[in-house]
């Protein structure tokens, strides 16, 4: 039997848990999230939901990855049998998302060598749409491939591969262990420079004044549970994944906790550079904070490059802000990808040198569409989808399912006896009611809001067969591997003595 591979050290393994869960959404979905839901007010449902969901289901996914020691089809498997395929609907989400988000980061590293002449001009938003993207008019118009786009996509595919080609100490560890430390270094530049900026007060006034109206609002606690669900990685795949390469004495409570509070202090790092940026914008154009301010792509490719180039020494910080949308993108990419890949090494058996390459030469395939001129369309549509609707509900089957149908108690009971501190019984109620009814309520509004209207004003035909026909696909594939003919390894038994190097 191969023994299943192990981290080389414990800041290896959080360092790449972080990684995961830092990405793009940290830089441009965060600081808009608080701005738009109450300012410093937002925080107190944040931080509650950090503390009720996003940390219970962490730990539980570092306790199941690392007691049944296997990927997420795996864990599940020998958790209960009939259960696999909720593991492969969590890898084939990873899939899915890995296709389209490497595009993004292609975008990025081409705006980083931009950054260098400040090639958006004048007009980023002309630059990014008309000229960069060169966007068709519908989903449908798919155009040629957009060459820029293509060769970043291609390269970061070769990087990936490479990464996950190389193992989990040689390649995942050693790459987190780089980019990590240094997209710290770099925010922290961004920050010491944009907090001095003249105006950059006012941007933070916008993003922490409170209002605490906002906190009687049910949507916005609404949002703040979705924050901290998106933007830690948890519920599909990863975080299961990665803690079943931990050795057997491994501090599971400490491990998640430490992990989601980093993440969740670089979105305020993140949300503070950004906001003084946006608010040095808004003073030098004599408008206010609130009409500068924007969300996602907009706020990245086109109302931050309008500010960088307002800002002393624009190069320099141009070249800066899109390197670490890269850092950031390229760890969460990685660890997307082992979500997916380690799923197909356990189930069949399969060399992992080859199921990465098979999996790099499909994704740079399909990633293809994304490239052409309806790319963002088709993006933002299978995005909206699988998040909205493909995680969420996973999610909420994973936390029921195991919460109530499985021995909770037993898992509480693993992660007490090789942790430093002991999770005590509200970890069960967070994830036996909480959680499920917060997951729930998302799912079910998701859900009739889609009814109601079509996402994003898209033609039904789109909407059908990026959205709706994705998912359907995932679930349908889901179940046909969990019928397949399959290898699976026995279970490794643990030694609670074993520990780091």
């Amino acid at each position: 039997m191969t023994k299943r591979e192990e981290w080389a050290t414990r800041i290896g393994f959080v360092l790449s848990a972080i990684g995961s869960a830092i990405g793009l959404g940290n830089i441009w979905r965060f600081p808009y999230m608080v701005y738009s839901n109450g300012g410093g007010a937002f925080l107190v449902p944040y931080f509650f939901a950090l503390l009720t969901a996003g940390i219970p289901i962490m730990i539980l996914e570092f306790a199941i990855g690392h007691k049944y020691r296997g990927s997420a089809p795996l864990t599940f498997f020998r958790i209960c049998k009939k259960w696999e395929w909720l593991g492969w609907w969590q890898s084939l989400v990873c899939f899915v998302i890995a296709v389209y988000y490497i595009v993004v980061i292609s975008w990025a590293l081409n705006y980083t060598i931009f950054s260098f002449g400040l090639k958006w001009g004048d007009n980023p938003n002309d630059f990014f749409m008309k000229q960069f993207l060169n966007i068709s008019k519908s989903p449908w118009e798919f155009g040629g491939l957009q060459l820029n786009i293509l060769l970043g996509t291609l390269v970061l595919w070769f990087f990936v591969w490479l990464v996950l080609f190389s193992g989990v100490r040689k390649g995942i560890e050693i790459a987190n262990k780089l980019f990590m430390p240094l997209l710290f270094v770099m925010i922290l530049i961004m920050l010491g420079r944009s907090v001095v900026l003249e105006g950059a007060s006012s941007g933070l006034n916008w993003l922490f004044k409170p209002n605490f109206k906002a906190i009687t609002n049910y949507k916005v606690w609404a949002a703040a549970y979705g924050q901290i669900f998106f933007s830690l990685s948890i519920c599909f795949a990863i975080m299961i994944t990665y803690a079943s390469y931990l050795p057997a004495k491994s501090d599971l409570a400490n491990n998640g906790t430490i992990t989601s509070f980093i993440n969740c202090g670089f979105s305020m790092l993140a949300g503070i550079v950004i906001f003084s940026i946006l608010g040095y914008m808004a003073n030098q154009q004599g408008v206010s904070v609130k009409e500068v301010a924007s969300s996602g792509v907009g706020l990245a490719f086109i109302t931050l490059p309008k500010a960088i180039n307002l800002l002393p020494f624009p190069k320099f910080f141009g070249f800066l802000f899109f390197l670490s949308l890269v850092f950031a993108g390229f760890t969460s990419m990685i660890s997307i990808s082992e979500g997916c890949c380690s799923a197909f090494i356990d189930k069949f058996g399969w060399d992992r040198r080859r199921v990465v390459t098979i999996f790099s030469l499909i994704g740079a395939l399909v990633s293809l569409i994304f490239v052409t001129r309806s790319g963002l369309y088709i993006l933002d549509i299978v995005d909206h989808f699988v998040n909205n609707f493909g995680i969420i509900f996973v999610g909420l089957l994973e936390v029921i399912l195991i919460s109530w149908f499985f021995d909770l108690e037993s898992i509480r009971a693993h992660v007490n006896e090789v942790s430093d501190f002991r999770i005590g019984r509200w970890w069960n109620v967070c994830l036996k009611v909480i959680t499920p009814v917060v997951l729930g309520y998302m799912g079910v509004a998701n859900f009739i809001g889609e009814l109601k209207k079509y996402y994003g004003g898209y033609d039904f035909k789109s909407v059908f067969i990026f959205g709706w026909f994705v998912l359907v696909l995932i679930i349908v594939i889901s179940f046909l591997l969990q019928h397949s003919k399959s290898r699976w390894p026995k279970l490794q038994l643990l030694n609670p003595q074993t520990r780091y190097k």
